[in-house]
This record gives structure tokens, sequence and C-alpha cells, in this order.
């Protein structure tokens, strides 16, 4: 199908461009932990979607669990009361410690276990209606199509899915107001996984500043909710669509080792950056503009509750969807996702937009605010939309019958219609009018008096209802009617409309991280399967945007040698900017951006720890240096070969003696680890770690210092990191190249006193002054 084809039907009459609906946003989850095997199913009000984890190894901390739940941030947590005592006790943990947290406490709900029985769960799956589904499907082929998307071979995920299923029941999540005949809106099933996921912690997260909130400063928005602060996420998020933006935290979230997914992001980066495709970036981002809430709208089909703007922005997605697809085939097919574009968005999308631009009548809709259809839609609704645009004359004639026939006390009367009522026959209230008595008159039945004109029944407005009937209101129940077969035949092809929403966002996403890299050059990074990385002229993203001049600076570490890099110089130097900046090149590399970089070679990695700002909080109990100890412990116990380890003046939270203990141990823990420990940088003042060699003389070991230059009093940084100088090392003086020998200086002395001893001290010509200034002072600065 061409574009011309695709796009044959006219747009719509837009109103003013208004802001999205925004709903809050829940996240509903049901876990099941047994014989070390996890599973996780969730339920996303915002979506309407449900999230199913198969069985994932996780160890008896479930470190998993832990990194999922702070990730999703559930509001209520759904397990068996039959549960492992590992599970129990980190529940109980879990509830005890989340008020410390930005979040409020997850609620624990638990159901019996036999609500989460492999057949009773089964059994609620394959009995739930799912507006995704075809209706027309028999048992058996109802069963086939959800075994094609839910793992029905994966015993424990199904069990927590009925769990959840059940919850969502009891609860009625989302439709607690609506008639309990109205389930909870499934829209759609979605798998998704952590295996590949690089280890951050919140710490890490909240040091390298990817994201941050900040309160709105509009006082209408306070209550709200925060915006995003100055941050990494903030910079990158160029996206045209909600879910644009919603993938972008996801994936900032999820910085994955899995190399194949990394360099098919950079290729369709690298793709969009050739300056012959820019008219083809152009033409995406106009049409990602127009990609509404689809899974709002499903939402309100399957509830009934649909408005007039919700066909107005289905339609728009629709089409400028099929837009989308029509200039993807016209892309490289080499490139995955355009590929997956023009396979994935089908003909389904141009049935959509037709059926509804067909259907729905756009400016009646507006003007009245409600939906009605289109003229040839439907005979019978056109024969009393007919009747109902004649009526204006013909009740003129009727009233001019119905007049002759009244009291010649009565100048002037009309026929009304009036939904739910009917006709009616309205006459103006009369001076004498004044006890409900008076407005008695003969073969007329009285109904009501409103703004000093009586309305009556009459035998003509009586055979009107009989031959007319209620018009408007079998318009609207015709009209309704027919919204609900819409809603219907739209919700059958509702998958569509997810993949458009899946794989748009993928498109806005790296549409928004090459308008970044575009603008601030930033280069693609090259993966190797060998461990260490090479970084030339690296710069911090942030950083850079708020200096006037920053100073670019490498990064080299090696596999066998390099690894552990100890810092120094003085405050405010750049130490800690130089430690962001690795974690954050190293970062941006994992979500498949560009990096702030002139080259950049990324080895593997698995994690990233870091110990650079004390996270205080009084609820806690610890100290600032015990907080300083768990940061590092955590480093020392998880990180293994393919982590980066980050620490910021470590030992400076307690006394001088022991935090320079602490800090030399760590690092000789590391040291004779060999080539298997992490990659380690370090900055420290501790110029003692140096002077008393308390660390080993090894290759893994690199020297570095920030380099400034003392002009008088006065310290200018450079913020250049360079090799540590033998000085700076060992704390030994350098013997001077110059150092005149001893017998050049006695004569120096003896030449000086001489001219001395010959100055005549009467005479006052002789200018003392002048002697020493150009005798005496140059001779001792160079004797001395």
């Amino acid at each position: 199908m061409s574009a011309t084809s695709a796009t044959s039907c006219a747009l719509p009459p837009l109103l003013e461009p208004e802001q999205e609906e925004k709903e809050g946003s829940e996240t509903h989850m049901s876990v099941l932990w047994y014989a070390g095997q996890l599973a996780i199913t969730y339920y996303d009000t915002e979506d309407c979607s449900v999230y199913f984890m198969p069985e994932t190894p996780d160890n008896e901390d479930l470190n998993l669990l832990q990194k999922v739940i702070g990730e999703l941030n559930p509001r209520c947590i759904v397990t068996s009361a039959k549960q492992d005592q590992n599970i129990a006790k980190f529940l109980n943990n879990l509830t005890a410690t989340a008020g410390d947290k930005d979040v409020g406490k997850p609620e624990i709900v638990l159901f019996p276990n036999i609500d989460f029985g492999l057949e009773v769960s089964k059994q609620r799956i394959l009995s739930r209606q799912f507006p995704f589904i075809p209706s027309h499907m028999t048992t058996t082929e109802k069963i086939l199509y959800l075994s094609s998307i839910i793992p029905f071979e994966s015993p424990l995920m199904i069990r927590t899915l009925g769990g959840l299923l059940k919850f969502l029941d009891r609860r009625r999540v989302g439709v607690e107001l609506e008639d309990s005949s109205i389930a909870v809106p499934i829209l759609a099933f979605k798998k998704f996984v952590l295996s590949d996921t690089v280890n951050m912690d919140q710490d890490t997260y909240c040091v390298l500043q990817i994201f941050k909130s900040d309160i709105h400063p509009s006082v209408y928005k306070l209550s709200s909710g925060l915006k995003e602060g100055f941050s990494l996420y903030g910079i990158l998020n160029r996206c045209r669509c909600k879910w644009g933006e919603k993938l972008l935290r996801l994936w900032l979230t999820r910085p994955t080792r899995n190399m194949t997914e990394l360099n098919k992001r950079l290729d369709v980066i690298n793709f969009f950056l050739l300056a012959q495709n820019h008219e083809t970036v152009l033409t995406l981002q106009n049409c990602l503009k127009n990609i509404k809430n689809v899974p709002l709208i499903l939402k309100r089909m399957t509830l009934s509750n649909t408005k007039v703007t919700d066909w107005q922005a289905l339609y728009k997605t629709a089409y400028n969807a099929v837009c989308l697809r029509d200039t993807c085939r016209s892309l490289p097919n080499t490139i995955e996702l355009f590929q997956t574009i023009s396979r994935v968005f089908t003909d389904d999308l141009h049935y959509i937009a037709n059926l509804i631009s067909k259907v729905v009548d756009f400016e009646g809709s507006l003007s009245e605010n409600r939906f009605t259809v289109r003229p040839n839609v439907d005979a019978t609704i056109d024969e009393k939309k007919r009747k109902l645009m004649g009526l204006p004359d013909f009740l003129t004639e009727v009233a001019r019958k119905e007049l002759e026939t009244l009291d010649n006390h009565i100048p002037s009367c009309c026929v009304i219609y009036i939904p739910l009522i009917g006709f009616l026959l309205s006459i103006p209230r009369l001076p004498n009018m004044v006890e409900k008595s008076d407005f008695e008159i003969e073969g007329l039945e009285f109904m009501f008096l409103s703004e000093d004109k009586l309305y009556y029944r009459s035998a003509r407005t009586k055979e009107l209802d009989s031959l007319l009937g209620d018009l408007h209101c079998e318009i609207r129940d015709q009209e309704t009617l027919i919204m609900h077969q819409l809603q219907t035949k739209i919700l059958e092809k509702s998958e569509v409309l997810n993949s458009v929403i899946e794989y748009t966002a993928h498109l806005d996403v790296l549409l928004a991280l090459a308008a970044m890299a575009r603008e601030n050059a930033y280069c693609r990074p090259r993966f190797t399967h060998r461990h260490g990385f090479h970084i030339k002229d690296g710069r911090h993203p942030l950083m850079e945007l708020c200096a006037k001049t920053f100073v670019a600076n490498p990064v080299d570490s090696g596999e066998a040698t390099r690894r552990i890099k100890i810092i120094t110089g003085p405050n405010s130097s750049g130490k800690s900017v130089y430690l962001k900046q690795v974690g954050l090149i190293v970062f941006m590399a994992l979500i498949g951006s560009y990096v702030p970089a002139a080259e950049a070679e990324i080895g593997v990695i698995d994690g990233i720890y870091t110990r650079i700002h004390s996270r205080e909080s009084v609820s806690v109990g610890l100290s600032t240096f015990m907080i300083d100890l768990n940061q590092v412990a955590k480093a020392v116990n998880n990180a293994t070969e393919r982590s980066l380890v980050l620490i910021d003046e470590f030992g400076k939270g307690t006394n001088t003696l022991d935090g320079l203990s602490l800090l030399a141990a760590v690092l000789r823990y590391w040291i004779r680890q060999g080539t298997q420990c992490p990659q380690v940088f370090v900055s420290t003042n501790f110029h003692s770690l140096m002077q008393l060699d308390l660390l080993p003389d090894t290759p893994l070991l690199e020297y570095l210092t920030m380099e400034t230059h003392q002009d008088g009093e006065e310290l200018i940084f450079f913020y250049q990191i360079k090799q540590v100088s033998e000085l700076i090392r060992n704390g030994k003086p350098i013997k001077r190249l110059d150092d005149p020998s001893k017998e050049d200086r006695m004569e120096k002395c003896k030449s000086v006193v001489e001219k001395f001893l010959c100055l005549d001290l009467d005479d006052p010509q002789v200018d003392l002054e002048e002697f020493m200034s150009k005798e005496v002072l140059p001779s001792a600065a160079s004797i001395l």
C-alpha cells in the first residue's frame, strides 16, 4: 500500500492542542519464590497491561526481587500466605524500611495458598474474557491464542498470574465505581526480563545524577508531584510522545550488557545522524507528535466511557502510524527496527483509520459533545435526522393551526419539542392568569410554567408524540449502539495498536538520543569482550553544559595493567567530576547511546558501584562514616573483574590514621586479586598512601593527579589529568642540576665583600640601597 492510498481519507477537524490527560499510575505485583526460582507478574494501571517474568534463578538474598521492586515501586505486593521463610523475612524488612525512601511502603497482601494453585490459576486465566481476543473464537482457539503469548510451561509464573487476577477482581483496581459486571480491563500480556541488566543501586543513580526530582516551581502544581531536574534523563529526554519518555526512563533503569541489543540501538542512531537522512528524521518526528495515549483510550472503550476527543486521538494515532510504516518501508531493511515496524504495523491500522473516518462525524460530535455518526452509515438514523431537521417548519404550521382553535385573547403560540418529554404547546402567560386555576384551558392539558410561558399538551401534540416519537433519544440510542459495535471491532484489533505504542516508543527514544548526539558532538562507543576501556577526550555530559569551557580528559584502563587508578589533587581541582565523568560515559554506552568523547571503547561491564556522596537519613540510624563503610563493603563483596568501582575521598569521615588504613586495606584486597580485580578509580587526599609505600609496586596500579600551577599565592587549576611525578609519589627531594659548588659560592661572597669595602660611606653620592638591590640581593639568591 502506498503512502498516498494510506492517507486518502481527510483528517478530522481538530480542536486547539490540549494537554493529554494524566491518570495516576499504580503497579500491583504478584510474586512467588520457590526452590531458588523467582516468578513475578504485575499489572500496570497506566497501560492496563499485565507483565510477566518467567522463572528466573534468585539466591536466598533475593537480590533480583529487590531490584525489580526498586524499579517498579509497586503499590501492593501479593503473595501466598504459605511461603518460604526467606521471602517472608524479606517482605517484613521491606515494609519496615520502605518508609525511609521517597515513596510510601508497599502493601503486602497475603492470599491462601489455594488461590495460587496451578489448576485454579489456569482456569482463572482461560475463563476470563479479554477484549483483545475476538468474540467469535471457540474455546479451543482461545486456548491456543493465549498459549502463544503466555508461557503455560512456566508453572510458578502461571501461579503468580492466577493470584494477581484474583487480587484484581477482589480489589477491582481502576473500576471501583463501575458496575460489578465490568471486570478490570486487561489489554495486553507482555514479557519482561532482567537477566542482562547491569547492577546499579540507588546510591549510584543519585551520585551520577541520572535522575533528579525537583519540586515544581508553580504553586498550582505542588500537589501533582515533582518535575525532573537537571539530570542525565532531563537532557536526553527529547521525546515527542509520552510512551517514548516512559521507555527512555525504563532504559535508564535497566542498563544492559547485551552487546547485540546495544549495537542495534547504535545502528539506528547512526542512521539518523547521517546528513542525507535529515528529511526522514523530520518526517518521523512530525508523525510521532501525533501518537496519543492509546492504552488509556482502549481502557475507556472497555468501560464504555469513550470521549469525543478519544475518537479523534485514536484516528490521528492510526493515521500517523500508517505514515510511519510507509516511511520505514522506504528505509534500509538492514536496520532491524525499520524492518520490524514495516512488518508489525499491519493493514489493521488502515482498517481502523478508515472505519473511524467513515463512521464518526467529528464536526457533529464536537458541536454536540457526544458521539454522532456520519450520514449514510445507518438508514434509520438518517431518516430520523431528516425528520428532526424538518421539524421547525412543520411545527410552525402545526402552531398556526393550533392558534386558530384557541381563544382570541391568546395572541400567539408555538409548538416545541423537548427530549424525554415530547411535543408541547407553548403559550405566553396573560396578565389575568394569576392562580393555578387560571391556567386551565379547555381542550388542553396543563403541564408546567416556566419563564412566563405556559406549556400544554393538545390532541395534536399527543398525535405528534405517537407518530414521530422521541426522536432525540431514539437517535442517541441508535448512535450509542453503533458506537459499541465500533468499539468492539477496534478492541479486536488492539494488538496492532499495542505494537504501535511499543515500537513508536523505541523510535522516539532513538531519535531523541540522535538529536542529543548531533548537538553535542558525541561519538559512537565500540564494545569489546576485553576487560577495561579506552576513552579519548571524555567529557562530563552535564558539566559541559554548565561550564563555559570544559577540559576533556582521557581514560585508559587495561586488561592486565592500570586497572586500579589512584587520583590525587587539591580540593576543587576536578577529581570528583572526573570520577562521575567515567561513570556516566560507561553508563550512557550501556543504554545504547552515543557518548561525550572523541573515541570510546568499552569493555564488558556487569555492575557500577560508587562511594562518592553519602545519602544521610535520620531514620536509618547510621553515622555518615558508617554509610560510607556500607557503600564500600557493597563494592568489595559484589564487584567482579567486569565491574566498575568509583570511590571518592573514602576515609575522611574518621581520624586520618583509621581512614588511611581502611583505604589501604581495601586497595590491597583488590590488588591481591590480580587481573580478577574490578576497574577501580579512587580519588584521595591521603598522599601518605604513596609516600609511605602502603601499596605494593604492581602494574595494576596507576597514580594520577589533577594538574595545577602555583602563581604566587594563587593556585591555578588546569582540570587536566596527568601521571604523578616521582617527587609526589616518594616524597624525596630531587637534586638540582644547576646547584653551584662550594668554591664558586665562596668566590661570589668575596667579590661582594670587596665591592662593599671599596665604597666611601662618607660620600653623599653613594647610594647604599642601589648597591643592595643590584649587587647583594642577586648574589645572595644565587649563593643560597
